[in-house]
């Protein structure tokens, strides 16, 4: 029980980070088709549940690098 409370705590927190990161990424601009959620791969439930990006185009990529060297810039 314990060890389900934690994957399920660890993925509610990876997509809060990918709905948080989509948001960001909408409002510069730029959508990534495929987000997604990935739990932990240990049994007991130790390590992340990963935010996967996912697939994009090459002018999504360098949409994005733009995106990243603006704010980088600051």
């Amino acid at each position: 029980m314990a060890t389900e409370r934690r994957t399920a705590g660890k993925i509610r927190e990876a997509e809060d980070a990918r709905d948080a990161l989509g948001a960001a990424l909408r409002r510069a601009g730029i959508q990534l088709p495929a987000m997604d959620v990935r739990p932990p791969l240990r049994a007991d439930g130790a390590g992340y549940a990963l935010v996967t990006l996912g697939d994009c185009s090459a002018p999504v990529a360098l949409e994005l690098a733009a995106v990243i060297e603006r704010g980088a810039a600051r």
